[in-house]
C-alpha cells in the first residue's frame, strides 16, 4: 500500500508535483537521523526536508538507503548553504550533498537564504538552473526569499523558482511574499509552521477552540490552517507520538470562521533572522 494516497500532492509551475505534508530534520543530530527518519518513513511519510548546514544528509540517505521504499515514492529537498553561493562552489556543493544522501538526484534543491551582501544569489540560481537540466535536481527553489529578491531573479534570470520556503505560522504571515509567490506561480512552503515554540501559540484560544471542537491537538488545528492555506508543510519532531499525530491531519477541516480567526493573529512576529540579515 502507497501509504502517501492519504497527503495531497502540491502541482509545482514546472510540471512536478510535492506531497503537501512532509517532514523536516532541521537541528536533528546526525547521530539520531537515522532513527528518527526511520520512524517517519513507518508512520507514512514520504517527503523529507534537509540541508547541507544541517548536518545530517548522511542520516537521512541511510534512512532512506534501509527503508525498502522506491525512490519515486520519495521525495526529498536538500539546500545549498550561503558560503557556498557562485556558480563552481554551487555545483561542487551540490555534488557533496547528492555524495551524503547516497542519491543519484534530489527532488528539489534550494538556495537557503538570499544572502544580499554577497550578491551572489543570481549567478547562484543560474547554477541551480543547469543543475536542473542535467536532471539531477527535478525541481529548483529558494528559502527564504523576500519580494525584492524574487523580482531579481524573474528579471534577470530564465527559471521561475517552484517554491520559496519562508518563516510562516499565524503570528508571521508574510502577506506580501505569499502573494507574490501566489501571483507567479511560486508554492509557498512553510518553515517553524508552529511558531518553534517562540510564542504560545498552541494556548491560544482561536487554536484550542478549534482543537476542542473537532477533537484534535492544537498542532494539527494549526498544521491544518496551513493546508488549507495551500501551503506544505514539514513540521518537525523527534517523538514518534508527535510525527504520528502530525501525520494525521486529513480527516476533519477547519469551518470559514476557524481559519479566518487564525489568520487574524497575523501580528508580524517574526522568530527567526530577517533574511537581509543573515550573511
Amino acid at each position: 500500500m502507497n501509504l502517501m494516497t492519504s497527503v495531497p500532492r502540491i502541482q509545482l509551475n514546472d510540471g512536478n508535483s510535492i506531497p503537501q505534508l512532509g517532514f523536516g530534520v532541521f537541528k536533528v543530530d546526525l547521530n539520531e537521523t537515522e532513527r528518527i527518519v526511520t520512524d517517519a518513513l513507518d508512520v507514512g511519510y514520504r517527503h523529507f526536508d534537509t540541508a547541507r548546514i544541517y548536518g545530517n544528509e548522511q542520516g537521512v540517505g541511510r534512512a532512506i538507503a534501509n527503508a525498502g521504499v522506491p525512490r519515486e515514492e520519495l521525495f526529498v529537498t536538500t539546500k545549498i548553504w550561503n558560503d557556498d553561493h557562485g556558480t563552481q562552489s554551487a555545483f561542487d556543493a551540490f555534488d557533496a550533498s547528492l555524495e551524503r544522501l547516497g542519491l543519484d538526484y534530489v527532488d528539489l534543491y534550494l538556495i537557503h537564504w538570499p544572502t544580499p551582501a554577497q550578491d551572489r544569489y543570481v549567478e547562484t540560481w543560474r547554477a541551480l538552473e543547469a543543475i536542473r537540466e542535467s536532471g539531477r535536481a527535478r525541481s529548483i527553489g529558494v528559502s527564504n526569499f523576500l519580494v525584492p529578491h524574487l523580482e531579481r531573479l524573474l528579471d534577470e534570470t530564465a527559471v521561475v523558482p517552484a517554491i520559496d520556503q519562508i518563516e510562516l505560522h499565524p503570528a508571521h504571515q508574510q502577506p506580501a511574499t505569499a502573494a507574490f509567490a501566489a501571483e507567479h506561480g511560486i508554492a509557498v512552503e512553510a518553515w517553524g509552521p508552529l511558531g518553534q515554540g517562540k510564542y504560545p501559540l498552541l494556548e491560544l484560544p482561536e487554536i484550542v477552540g478549534p482543537a476542542e471542537a473537532h477533537g484534535t491537538s492544537p498542532a494539527q488545528v494549526v498544521l491544518r490552517w496551513h493546508l488549507q492555506r495551500g501551503y506544505i508543510v514539514f513540521p518537525k519532531t523527534t517523538s514518534r507520538a508527535r510525527m504520528q499525530q502530525n501525520f494525521d491531519v486529513f480527516d476533519f477541516e477547519l469551518g470559514d470562521d476557524e481559519m479566518q480567526a487564525i489568520t487574524e493573529l497575523e501580528r508580524e512576529r517574526r522568530g527567526g533572522s530577517h533574511p537581509d540579515a543573515v550573511n
